[in-house]
C-alpha cells in the first residue's frame, strides 16, 4: 500500500513538474503592441438604434481595414456578410454588397465601396444612438474626383490607396449621439 501511494505521489509530482516546464509567455514588444492596436482600433464601440445596422457596421469596419491592407479576401467575406444581413428593403445597398463580394480585384472593390458608403452613411448617421463615428474624404481618391468612408477612430486610414498611401484623407464630420 505504501509503494502505491509513493508511486501516485512520484506520478503527480511528475505530472506537475511536467506541465510547469511546458509553459511559456509571449512577450510582445511596445511596436507589436501599437501595430496590434492599430490594426483593431476601427472594430470599437458605436452604439446603434438596431441590432441589424450594428451588426453591418462590424462588418463594414472590417472591410474598410481590409481595403487599407490591400486584403480582397476579406474584402469579399465582410461585403457577403453585409449582403446576407440586408433586407431587401435595401435592395440598391444589398446590390453593391454582393458585387463586393464577387470580385476579387482590389481596385473594383475599392470603387463599389465607395458606392457602398454613399448609400448606407445616411443609414449610420440616423441609426446612431451612442459614441461617435467619424465621416473621412480622401481628395485624391478615383483621380481627384474623392471618395468618403466612414470610420470609428479620428485617426486616418485610407481604404482607398491601401498602404500606398494610408494616412491621406481627413475627418470631414463628426457625429456623435
Amino acid at each position: 500500500m505504501k509503494t502505491l501511494k509513493t508511486t501516485i505521489v512520484f506520478l503527480l509530482l511528475t505530472a506537475f513538474m511536467g506541465c510547469k516546464e511546458n509553459q511559456s509567455v509571449e512577450v510582445n514588444t511596445p511596436e507589436e503592441v501599437e501595430q496590434e492596436a492599430k490594426e483593431t482600433a476601427d472594430i470599437a464601440d458605436q452604439e446603434f438604434i438596431d441590432g441589424m445596422t450594428g451588426a453591418i457596421w462590424h462588418h463594414y469596419l472590417t472591410m474598410k481595414m481590409a481595403l487599407t491592407a490591400s486584403d480582397a479576401d476579406q474584402v469579399q467575406q465582410s461585403a457577403g456578410d453585409i449582403a446576407e444581413i440586408l433586407t431587401e428593403e435595401r435592395v440598391q445597398m444589398k446590390g453593391i454588397a454582393q458585387s463586393i463580394s464577387e470580385t476579387d480585384d482590389i481596385e473594383a472593390q475599392r470603387k463599389l465601396f465607395a458606392q457602398f458608403t454613399e448609400e448606407i452613411g445616411p443609414m449610420f448617421e440616423e441609426a446612431l444612438s451612442g459614441g461617435t463615428i467619424y465621416k473621412q474624404f480622401c481628395p485624391m481618391a478615383f483621380d481627384n474626383k474623392g471618395a468618403y468612408w466612414y470610420s470609428s477612430v479620428k485617426e486616418i486610414s485610407n481604404p482607398y490607396f491601401g498602404e500606398k498611401m494610408p494616412n491621406c484623407g481627413s475627418v470631414e464630420k463628426t457625429i456623435s449621439k
